[in-house]
């Protein structure tokens, strides 16, 4: 019984885990940053508002993945749950990671993910910065 070459890449690519500690911890330091710069820099209020928005979008999109996946039908691309941490809703995609255990153990997804965590972060960072710390 052999084995296709797509199937054996899989194989290839999956890893253990990130222990889920450090993605809580992530999640955690982030909302109480944002928080505080809220407070203190007088952030405008859409700007924790649309990290909440696109993380219970983002949620959602992992959640229907992961429903799909069990049931063997058309799944949300990589590109799609990745687009949608990058634009600001990775807290959210981190919470349904942990949650539904899922796209977790693909290495290559992992990395592309918190490449866009980091982006987003500075993007962020770079924003508050600019236009409210001055």
């Amino acid at each position: 019984m052999s084995t296709s070459p797509r199937s054996a890449e899989r194989a290839r690519d999956l890893s253990v885990p990130l222990p889920a500690a450090l993605s809580w911890t992530v999640l955690v330091v982030f909302v109480a940053a944002l928080a505080v710069a809220y407070v203190v820099l007088a952030l405008p209020w859409w700007l924790p508002a649309a990290y909440a928005v696109l993380s219970v979008v983002a949620f959602a999109a992992y959640a229907l993945d992961k429903r799909a996946a069990r049931r063997a039908a058309p799944r949300t691309s990589e590109q799609a749950l990745l687009t949608l941490g990058l634009l600001g809703g990775w807290p959210g995609a981190l919470v349904a990671q942990q949650v539904f255990r899922h796209k977790t153990r693909k290495r290559t997804f992992r990395r592309a993910f918190w490449t866009t965590v980091v982006v987003n972060v500075l993007a962020l960072g770079a924003l508050v910065w600019f236009f409210f710390a001055r």
